[in-house]
Parts: C-alpha cells; structure tokens; sequence
C-alpha cells in the first residue's frame, strides 16, 4: 500500500524540522561554550581625561583572558601575574611581527626553559594601548595556547579584582 503525497511530504518536512533544530541547538551551545572559556572577546573601554579603564569577567576556570592585539593583530591573552614577561609561543612569533633579540633562560612551574628575547611594539586590550613591552619567546608552548601577559606589561596598569571581575586601568 502506497502512501498518500502528503504523508511523504510531511515526513519529510519533519526531518528538515528537526535537522534546522539541531543547527541552531548546536550554533547557541557553542556561542554559549565560547563565552564560558573566553568571555572577553570584545572588552569595553571607559575613556576619560585621566583614565582608560577596561573590565574583564573570569572565564569558568577562574581566568582572566581577552582578545587584544599585539602589532596590530589579534591576540588570545591570558592575564598571569606569576609570569615576568609577557610570553609568547615560538610558532606564533613571526605572525606578530616579533624578531628575537637574543636568549636568555627562564624559570617556569616545569623548570628551566630556554627563550629568547624580543620587544613588543604595541600591546592593546580595548583602547589601552602599551609600547615597547619586553617580552619572551617560548619554543615549549603550543601555538593555541594562550599568550602569558606578564608583569612587563601589566606593572604599567593598576588591576583590581574583585567578585570575578577583573578591573584594569591605564592612567594617563
């Protein structure tokens, strides 16, 4: 027995229903998974005569990263107050435009690495910009991994956290 025209098409219709469904369950998990891991894509900035002040919110693990720019490109940073340098991985240094400038040894949580030096033209996280940040290049990290952004840069900006909001300031 054959079935009606209609029941084919609505047969059909059903499973286009259900796959669009899926799409945009899937589209809205993953936006929302994104935010949990890196809340900052797109940091806000306040700007006054005296101050440019920019809030980050910790992601799910207790971090505070954020999109920025190192040389005009964008940059996955991760704010580490335990790290001297802001520390960027080997693989990713030609992409900013980062030459080495000799080497030199670092200490880390795993021990002694080998890193070289360089100098960062311009750092920015929403409209605060640094120049001229001291910096370390690290063959030991892995290219998606999150750049370090240590004390050499952020010794020239006040933080305050609190409640899971990290707030930071240029003053001017």
């Amino acid at each position: 027995m054959a079935k009606a025209p209609t029941q084919v098409i609505g047969k059909r219709m059903a499973i286009v229903a259900w796959l669009a469904g899926m799409f945009v369950l899937t589209r809205l998990f993953g936006d929302w998974e994104t935010k949990q891991h890196s809340p900052n894509k797109d940091p806000s900035s306040t700007v006054t005569q005296e101050e440019i002040i920019v809030q980050l919110l910790q992601n799910r693990q207790g971090h505070y990263r954020v999109e920025g720019k190192i040389n005009g490109r964008n940059a996955d940073l991760m704010i580490d107050t335990g790290a001297t340098d802001v520390v960027i991985p080997k693989a990713l240094a030609n992409d900013f435009q980062l030459p080495s400038e000799g080497q030199s040894i670092g200490l880390t949580a795993n021990g002694y690495v080998d890193l070289e030096r360089t100098t960062i033209k311009a750092l920015s996280i929403g409209q605060i910009t640094l120049y001229n940040v001291r910096a370390s290049i690290n063959p030991g990290m892995a290219k998606d991994q999150p750049i370090l952004l240590g004390m050499s840069a952020l010794s020239q900006l006040e933080l305050k956290q609190r409640q899971g909001v990290l707030t930071i300031v240029q003053h001017n």
